[in-house]
């Protein structure tokens, strides 16, 4: 049997991951009596738990909301996680940051040293821009190996793919980048010798790290810029290479929701103004094209030929004849 306080420690565990417990299954699990998880539960209530009895055949108990902040138990991936967003909250211009820098403080502090060292060395830089999808999930323990290696300065070797054959890649790790609610490794693509973006969710790190390196600067010097520049197709200067201008028969309220970082201009109550970016004139038309109204466009001639072709795809698509079906 457990000794009291490992037992207290382990059922506050198994009530803070489930929202309803039965008595009994909470006696099975930690292998005491039902009584003994009664004394268990009492003791935890004077330290400030809010645990409420249920009522029921079995009867059982549920951690509640309270009126302070309690003692909290983390585990490992938890305390990493809680220590990621505390961080990305300190630099969101929110209006929190001195809070979040405050909470990141306290949770380091209780930290065992093994996730302490890594947190220590975990740095990245968020570039702010909305979420367009869920975002994939990213293994806590493959964004501390990344932020180790940035933090020093290793050459960083990595399967890129989920396929067990996917290609292997040696690059200089520089940044460690939020963006869009998607986490990316900047970094020096050795076999390239070019600058690369790589998805932290498709990155499978392997060890040992190679031989330390000089950093070189990002092109421009700002890491943020350079991200939201590779994403927008541009070279560098933080536009999208095709964008173009048209006139939407819709509210500019029910357009700006959708237009990420484009423009929105309101002309009448039903009707505005649109100047949007795309990697392609067709990827303009077709995004343009989304919304449910008549369009005018305003320019550039790229964009009308776009629409031009878009029209012509699309009445083939119509006109065209199914191929007879083999029964």
């Amino acid at each position: 049997m457990q000794k009291t306080s490992a037992r207290l420690l382990s059922l506050l565990s198994l009530l803070q991951a489930h929202r309803d417990w039965p008595g009994q299954l909470l006696a099975d699990r930690l292998e005491v009596s039902p009584r003994t998880v009664r004394r268990d539960v009492d003791r935890l209530r004077e330290l400030g738990y809010p645990i409420l009895t249920t009522k029921g055949p079995d009867g059982g108990y549920r951690l509640d909301a309270g009126t302070e902040l309690p003692p909290l138990l983390f585990d490992d991936e938890q305390a990493v996680a809680l220590a990621v967003a505390l961080q990305i909250a300190t630099i969101s211009g929110a209006g929190i940051e001195a809070a979040a820098a405050r909470a990141l403080t306290t949770v380091r502090q209780v930290m065992p040293a093994r996730l302490r060292h890594g947190i220590d060395a975990l740095r990245f830089t968020a570039v702010e821009r909305p979420a367009t999808r869920p975002d994939p999930q990213v293994d806590s323990s493959v964004l501390m190996a990344l932020s180790a290696a940035v933090h020093a300065r290793e050459v960083l070797r990595f399967r890129y793919g989920p396929a067990a054959d996917a290609p292997s890649r040696r690059v200089q790790p520089h940044h460690l980048v939020t963006w869009g609610g998607r986490w990316y490794l900047v970094a020096w693509d050795l076999d390239r010798e070019d600058w690369r973006t790589f998805r932290a969710d498709r990155i499978t790190p392997r060890t040992p790290t190679g031989p330390r390196f000089t950093p070189r600067e990002v092109p421009g010097g700002d890491v943020a810029a350079f991200v939201a520049a590779r994403f927008q197709g541009s070279d560098g200067s933080g536009d999208w290479p095709c964008r173009g201008e048209v006139i939407l028969d819709l509210p500019a309220a029910e357009v700006l929701p959708y237009t990420r970082d484009g423009v929105v201009e309101e002309l009448a109550p039903n009707r505005c103004r649109l100047i949007l970016g795309s990697w392609s004139w067709p990827a303009l038309a077709a995004a343009i094209g989304s919304f449910d109204a008549d369009i005018e466009v305003v320019g550039p001639p790229e964009l009308k030929d776009a629409f031009a072709h878009l029209a012509r795809r699309y009445g083939n698509a119509v006109t065209a004849t199914s191929p007879p079906t083999i029964s």
